[in-house]
C-alpha cells in the first residue's frame, strides 16, 4: 500500500492534517486518516465508494 498514490481533498488545510485520503486500487478504493497513517486503511469497492459520494453530495 505504500506505493499507492494517496490523494486528499483540495479543501484540506495547508498543513495536511485532519484529512481523509483515498487511493484507487483496481476496482477498490483505499481510505485512510492522514493524521495517523500507521493505523492502516480500509477498502471498499469502487461502486460502494461512488454510492457513498452520491449520497453525501449536496
Amino acid at each position: 500500500m505504500d506505493a499507492l498514490k494517496w490523494c486528499r481533498s483540495s479543501y484540506s488545510s495547508a498543513n495536511g492534517g485532519e484529512c481523509v485520503e483515498i487511493a484507487a486500487i483496481s476496482g477498490v478504493v483505499a481510505i485512510r486518516d492522514s493524521k495517523d497513517i500507521a493505523q492502516g486503511h480500509l477498502t471498499v469497492t469502487a461502486g460502494a465508494f461512488r454510492a457513498f459520494l452520491a449520497r453525501i453530495k449536496v
